[in-house]
């Protein structure tokens, strides 16, 4: 049988019932979605390398110990235990860099630039890009952590709200909020976003 047509849950089924190699395809299946978040979230190769494997170990121990509660958001689940791995990571660093949306390859309203750039378009948007990220670094954790979500990793406002344990009403409010609050820095500090 083709296990790409499993569910995730036929597998941890398949894995708790003995057959070990059902975790490595579900692992399989995953990781490159959790390779790319915690890369977009730490911008160090090496680091995030180490943190997918603390994820890994930690999500297998989880299930495992038979805490794993399927409530078929395998995936969330475990995004949400790399999102945990990096907060620890950054807790740890103190004074670590954040993400810069131009870093992602979007522009600080998100979207994707397609033209060619000359030197001085490069060296304009480095400035800017250190501009935004020292506003992003001033935004209160809960601020930062939905912006860098949305605009970094990609996700939807629904996962935002899963991965945050809050409704979608309270990540639709944070990420408003952290708008308000950087337009108002970018005015008062005379920053030029173009």
């Amino acid at each position: 049988m083709n296990t790409q047509l499993l569910s995730d849950q036929v597998l941890l089924n398949r894995y708790l019932s003995g057959d070990r190699s059902a975790i490595s395809q579900l692992i399989d299946r995953h990781s490159t979605r959790v390779r790319d978040y915690i890369r977009m979230m730490v911008r160090d190769r090496d680091v995030a390398d180490d943190i997918l494997q603390e994820t890994l170990i930690k999500v297998v121990r989880v299930i495992d110990e038979g805490r794993y509660a399927d409530t078929g958001k395998f995936l969330s689940w475990v995004l949400r235990i790399a999102h945990n791995q990096v907060i620890d990571y950054f807790r740890s660093q103190k004074g670590s860099r954040t993400v810069s949306e131009a870093e992602a390859g979007y522009n600080v309203l998100g979207t994707l630039r397609f033209a060619e750039r000359t030197v001085e378009d490069r060296m304009v948007d480095e400035q800017i890009e250190a501009d935004v990220r020292r506003l992003i670094d001033c935004l209160p954790e809960e601020q930062r952590e939905v912006v860098v979500m949305r605009y970094y990793a990609g996700m939807s406002f629904q996962e935002i709200a899963d991965q945050t344990e809050v409704s979608i009403n309270t990540a639709l409010g944070r990420m408003r909020y952290a708008l308000i609050n950087l337009r108002k820095m970018i005015k008062e500090n005379d920053i030029v976003l173009n």
